[in-house]
């Protein structure tokens, strides 16, 4: 098992067609994306990792760039490193499956718990993809119910946000 680095540093991307963003990286890839206006809801998940990061914007340009060319739609895959040892080994496991959805592709939650050998763990995998610190990134948004139709969505904007980022990928909803 790694352990968590030591350090986490923070930068932005401005001017998106999503918004501002704040990207929180540490020396194994990226830790986490949140939206600048929801300040609070990064605050409480650093609180939980219990480190602060320290203004880097050189170290998080990577990570912005592929998700201002994802959002540009000049983008199809996202070949930054993530830092998923924040997390539990139920999330990673629930949350790298997610990663592996290709884009303009969804997939339900219970297809991924199934994908994890766990099929009747659909709502924990609902659980974990709420909890999902790198939204679009790990690509939450490609998650639907068992019924084909858009559930939930914890990124500014909800489930506009959610059918926007599926529309872009050219992604087939009900």
């Amino acid at each position: 098992m790694t352990l968590p680095p030591s350090r986490l540093y923070l930068g932005e991307l401005t001017d998106s067609p999503l918004g501002n963003f704040r990207l929180i990286a540490s020396d194994l890839g990226l830790v986490a994306l949140e939206w600048a206006d929801r300040q609070p809801r990064l605050d409480a998940y650093l609180r939980k990792i219990k480190l602060t990061p320290g203004p880097n914007q050189r170290r998080i340009t990577p990570f912005a760039k592929e998700l201002k060319e994802y959002l540009a739609g000049k983008r199809t895959a996202f070949t930054i490193p993530i830092d998923w040892t924040f997390l539990t080994p139920f999330q990673r496991e629930a949350l790298q499956a997610v990663f592996r959805i290709p884009y303009g592709e969804t997939r339900t939650y219970l297809d991924i718990a199934r994908e994890i050998n766990r099929p009747r763990a659909s709502r924990a995998v609902g659980a974990a993809n709420a909890m999902n610190p790198i939204p679009i990134i790990v690509p939450c948004h490609r998650l639907l119910g068992v019924d084909g139709k858009l559930h939930g969505y914890g990124g500014k904007g909800g489930l506009g946000t959610k059918e926007w980022l599926l529309r872009m990928e050219g992604a087939v909803i009900a």
